[in-house]
């Protein structure tokens, strides 16, 4: 059952809300004063607090302030009987969830602990799908070629430099922009991506910037690019290579200016982005064959990481093929399959042309095509069938 924490110096008050609330089905606890609230809140996770704000020794605001640095993640719902504008703006701005007058009136009171229960319920499912999703795109290994590219974005992330990630198909560059995001001070901010080659060039200005409603024929309503949508954030350019020269130019624009103009549209709009871009293209050839602003080049390059393929960290494979294994034993609700060390040996040999992104397809279809057990004939048989 979910678990309110009362906090408040009249006994008549704590016993009146207890019974209210247990009535509700919630399990109660009760605090006295600031100090045992701390203790118990050092101690147990509460879904909600109720907090007095007038008591003596220690006041509720001060219980708030301490308790969000305790449980940041227990919404705070503060009582006062001589509450006023100031008060309750002041406890917003602390952290509080919600501000009541005394006596409270018990539908307000039911409805604001419930509400803060679905913002407790919500914060923690965030976490846990945050957890997953970090899994989901672990970065797997401990080959040095790795680490180096760990180790630069241990560096980096922190910053709020532009990074340009290289590094063939497959080899892992979004892993690296999304572990430059989560490590940033922007991480609380969306991370937007781009897939330019996806796009098609005349296209490309109207997704990066946006447009105004009736700029051109099939503009029917005004639309947000994706340089306001990762406002605060990180927006992500993946195979920057591909983008044309026309819109090259309006990134360069953004990036000096932190502005942008939507397209049909004659507003600069401020933009806060840091913009990490990726390519599998090597952008001095691109220079060279006049596909690729030199200037542009420089403003994406302030750190350049590149990302070995496969074939240069094959020491990686057996962590690798584990990690995958699990996952995709987790996407089908199955029990991991095990796989012999003669089979990883012989996955070690390969040629990975395709990289980490191929290496997944193979496990996943040993995993469809063996037993219990992923054995070398296994390996041999399906990892490069003939087609």
């Amino acid at each position: 059952m979910p678990k309110v924490l009362i906090v408040d110096d009249e006994r008549a008050i704590r016993s009146t809300l207890k019974e209210i609330l247990e009535f509700e089905n919630y399990t109660v606890d009760e605090a006295e004063d600031g100090e045992k609230a701390l203790q118990l809140l050092a101690r147990s996770k509460y879904d909600a607090v109720l907090c007095d704000i007038k008591m003596p020794g220690m006041d509720g605001i001060e219980v708030l302030e301490k308790a969000m640095e305790i449980s940041p993640d227990s919404p705070f719902i503060m009582i006062s009987a001589h509450g006023t504008i100031d008060t309750a703006v002041e406890a917003t701005k602390k952290g509080a969830y919600d501000f009541l007058q005394k006596p409270p009136d018990l539908n307000r009171l039911l409805v604001s602990v419930r509400n803060a229960l679905d913002k407790s319920s919500l914060v923690t499912e965030t976490k846990i799908l945050k957890k997953k999703i970090s899994k989901t795109y672990e970065m797997v290994g401990s080959s040095a070629a790795l680490g180096r590219v760990k180790g630069a974005i241990e560096k980096v992330a922190p910053t709020d430099a532009r990074v340009l990630i290289t590094g063939p198909n497959g080899s892992g560059k979004e892993l690296v922009a999304r572990a430059i995001h989560e490590n940033s001070n922007r991480s609380n901010g969306p991370l937007i991506e781009v897939n330019c080659a996806a796009i098609p060039s005349e296209l490309i200005e109207s997704e990066l910037f946006g447009h105004e409603k009736g700029s051109f024929t099939s503009a029917v309503k005004q639309r947000i690019g994706k340089f306001e949508q990762a406002n605060g954030g990180t927006l992500f350019l993946d195979e920057v290579g591909d983008m044309s020269l026309s819109a090259q130019a309006k990134v360069l624009r953004a990036l000096q200016e932190h502005r942008i103009t939507r397209v049909g549209g004659d507003k600069d709009i401020q933009v806060d982005v840091r913009v990490v871009a990726a390519t599998n293209k090597n952008l001095l050839e691109e220079i060279e064959a006049k596909n690729f602003r030199e200037d542009l080049y420089h403003r994406l390059g302030v750190i350049l990481i590149h990302v070995p393929p496969l074939n240069d960290r094959r020491e990686d494979i057996p962590d690798l093929v584990k990690k995958f294994l699990n996952d995709i034993a987790n996407d089908y609700g199955n029990k991991p399959k095990t796989i012999t060390p003669e089979a990883i040996e012989f996955l070690q040999q390969l040629d990975w042309r395709g990289n980490v992104r191929e290496l997944r397809n193979v496990v996943e279809r040993l995993v469809i095509m063996s037993g219990h057990e992923i054995t070398l004939e296994d390996a041999q048989a399906y990892a490069r069938p003939v087609v």
